[in-house]
């Protein structure tokens, strides 16, 4: 349960990186945190479909 709660953590996270605004000093750097959010939410909403759908199989 724990690493549930870890993986989902990271998923809003990732939507966080997405929805940051990055004007002013920071704005070179909105494309790198717009991939890098992109492929977090990716990545643990893969891991968190996975795990659930091998948790129904298991029972």
């Amino acid at each position: 349960m724990e690493r549930i709660i870890l993986f989902f953590a990271a998923m809003l996270a990732g939507f966080a990186l997405l929805r940051v605004p990055m004007t002013g000093t920071f704005a070179a750097l909105e494309p790198i945190t717009s991939i890098l959010g992109v492929v977090t939410v990716l990545v643990f909403s893969l891991a968190l479909i996975y795990r659930g759908v091998r948790n129904l199989i298991n029972r």
